[in-house]
């Protein structure tokens, strides 16, 4: 049988019992546990925030690639920029 992986690291964070109760009640109605539903939401946000970075990114080449300022800058999508 194949060893999976169960090396883990703890993490600790102090909430008020007011949040607490909320996490619980998000948690239950999502039909989670606290430390699935907590996972979940970290790791929802870890992936928001790079894929905001790699815009961020892409947007900073655009002025400097030629190839993307073609792509991004032309009539015919311009009319997007208007809606």
């Amino acid at each position: 049988m194949a060893k999976v992986d169960t090396v883990r690291e703890r993490v600790s964070i102090d909430v008020r019992p007011q949040e607490h109760r909320q996490i619980k009640l998000f948690a239950t109605l999502s039909g989670q546990t606290i430390r699935e539903f907590v996972l979940e939401s970290i790791r929802t946000r870890m992936r928001q925030e790079q894929e905001a970075g790699e815009v961020s990114a892409l947007a900073k080449r655009l002025d400097t690639d030629p190839v993307l300022k073609t792509l991004w800058e032309n009539e015919r999508d311009a009319t997007y920029d208007r809606l």
